[in-house]
């Protein structure tokens, strides 16, 4: 499966500011604030276009839930032809992916591990094994740690980090290391900063 392999602090570095949750990307971006390369020092941020504006949203979407961009266009066409606003359509078809609302229930530290995991098929979706990190999640599905993998120290380690009810369309039984999709959720109730418009204005053009 092709993925993307750009290292995450230069991800971070690039666009200033912490796009995947982990708090040493905080610090790399203090440390170090301004572009990646050989002349990213020499300089403040360059201005970019309107073009360039929308351009950089799009790739942060893609960098934070980890896809390439024939599978974010594939995402970005079905929410155009759900009813309601293209962008926040846009928005829940991200959140509500298998490995997104893995992360988010606190079973892996990060949406990369949470991909990985779920190839591993550690998890199950109502019962029955998933390992496709894409399967999109329904309201009252059920995402449960298969029972030979309750022992991983990363599933543990990552449910520290966590408060017992992550996100309010959420619901997570840490001792069960289970958690439920309770409703889709709403744009104000997803913790990422895009600006979901000027994806879908590129995507007019």
């Amino acid at each position: 499966m092709a993925k993307d392999l750009t290292p995450r602090g230069k991800v971070a570095r690039k666009y200033g500011e912490n796009l995947f949750g982990n708090p040493k990307f905080d610090k790399i971006v203090q440390k170090r604030p301004y572009d990646p390369g050989q002349h990213g020092a020499e300089g403040k941020r360059k201005r970019v276009s309107e073009y360039g504006m929308q351009l950089k949203e799009k790739q942060k979407a893609k960098y934070i839930y980890g896809l390439l961009e024939k599978q974010f266009r594939n995402i970005y066409d079905k929410a155009k032809n759900d009813k309601g606003i293209t962008g926040d359509n846009l928005m829940v078809r991200l959140e509500c992916r298998l490995d997104t609302l893995i992360y988010r229930l606190g079973f892996a530290p990060s949406q990369r591990a949470a991909r990985q995991m779920v190839s591993h098929k550690h998890f199950l979706l109502n019962g029955k094994s998933a390992n496709i990190p894409s399967l999109v999640v329904k309201v009252s599905d059920v995402i449960s740690v298969k029972e030979k993998s309750k022992k991983l120290e990363i599933i543990h380690e990552s449910l520290k980090r966590v408060n017992e009810n992550p996100r309010p369309y959420l619901k997570v039984d840490k001792a069960a290391m289970e958690g439920t999709l309770l409703e889709l959720p709403k744009r104000e109730d997803i913790p990422v900063n895009i600006n979901e418009q000027l994806i879908v204005e590129l995507y007019s053009k």
